[in-house]
This record gives C-alpha cells, structure tokens and sequence, in this order.
C-alpha cells in the first residue's frame, strides 16, 4: 500500500480518451498504479487495467500510456 500522492492515476475520459492524471483530479474512471514503469508492465500483463475498467483497453492505449509514462520519467 502507497499514499496517493505517490501513485499515478490512469483515467478514462466521459469522451473515452485514456490518460495519466498526474492532479488526480481529472474527471472520468481512475485507477491507480505506483510510479514505476514496472507496475504499468505488470498492469498490462495481467490485465489489470482492463478489469479496474470493465472493458478491454486496446493494444494502441496501452502503447500511448508507455510513450506518456517515458516522457513523465524523463522530467
């Protein structure tokens, strides 16, 4: 267990846009993973985004999360 400020959120936009909230304040469905891109890997393997989703996330989803997450480490 983290505290949330430690946590990256995962959103699901009214309009069905998936992004990373890093306010966790955006509207949409949430669900959260640790900051490291271990955890993301491990979310998509085990499909765990498609479970906190109650759908399946496409393969291009997936891909956009990992090209955002590089782009947040690189900060």
């Amino acid at each position: 267990m983290k505290e949330k400020k430690q946590l990256i959120r995962v959103v699901k936009t009214p309009e069905g846009e998936f992004v990373l909230d890093m306010t966790g304040k955006k509207n949409g469905r949430g669900a959260y993973l640790c900051s490291c891109k271990a955890c993301l890997e491990a979310a998509i393997k085990t499909k765990g985004l498609d479970r906190s989703f109650k759908m399946a996330v496409p393969k291009e989803i997936y891909d956009k999360l990992r090209e955002e997450w590089d782009t947040l480490a690189a900060k």
